[in-house]
């Protein structure tokens, strides 16, 4: 039988442990350049304070045309083994797609995709270590925070999993006239053939390391054929009660 400062002590770790859960609400209103609104974000991560700062586990997004009450789109990311590299479970039902990205081995990632077009497709796909997979970003740009804040460039590899392969990329500060945010970065393709086809995304940021803007292409289909390029702002909903950046 426990005894009573064994017992005192397990109800004072749960109660610690529960404490430090913490939620991290934002909204994104994603708009064409001319303004037109397009869709919302809704976003939900849930996740701890580890260290004073806040270490995502689950996230979820539901996406909404404007005026609907039911979501046309959702993603769940799993970030409980990498917040870099999330499980992705992706589905649009409109278009009858949906992707997920799994992590069946070490090094290695399996995208499972259900494309627009009824085909599927499966990739399977070693990756090294400072390999970036979809709203991993994020993360990324927070764990190199300092880098950021001092104008400093920080290559990674980003998965393009539509086309089953990683490719090298760049974290660099940009400049933007349509995003009014207190860091503005980009993320680009380093590989010269990929520059030429892929335009960079610009990233927006708070002081306190929230994303405020997203300006480039996004994972939204336009139709069947293409996904929207859009200007998504960021308003932040609920903070966690720790700091966002190292």
């Amino acid at each position: 039988m426990s005894s009573p400062s064994g017992l005192a002590a397990l109800a004072l770790m749960a109660v610690t442990l529960q404490a430090s859960a913490q939620e991290f609400r934002f909204t994104g209103m994603a708009s064409t350049k001319d303004g037109t609104g397009i869709y919302e974000e809704h976003h939900q991560v849930d996740g701890t304070c580890t260290g004073g700062v806040f270490r995502p586990q689950q996230h979820r997004v539901a996406y909404y045309k404007p005026g609907e009450e039911a979501s046309f789109a959702y993603k769940t990311l799993d970030y409980s083994a990498s917040v870099l590299r999330p499980g992705v479970d992706f589905i649009q039902p409109t278009f009858a797609e949906q992707m997920q990205v799994n992590y069946p081995e070490p090094e290695t990632l399996l995208i499972e995709w259900q494309t627009p077009q009824g085909d599927s497709k499966r990739f399977e796909v070693a990756y090294p270590p400072d390999t970036v997979v979809d709203s991993g970003f994020d993360n990324f740009v927070r764990q190199n925070w300092q880098s950021v804040v001092a104008g400093e460039s920080v290559e990674f590899r980003f998965l393009g999993p539509t086309r089953g392969e990683h490719y090298g990329f760049v974290l660099e500060r940009a400049e933007n006239s349509r995003l009014n945010a207190d860091h503005i970065v980009q993320i680009r393709p380093t590989g010269m053939v990929l520059r030429f086809l892929v335009e960079p995304i610009v990233l927006g940021y708070s002081d306190s390391g929230a994303l405020s803007d997203y300006l480039g292409l996004t994972n939204i289909r336009k139709n069947r054929d293409e996904n929207h390029t859009a200007h998504i702002r960021y308003s932040v909903d609920t903070y966690p009660n720790c700091e966002l950046t190292p």
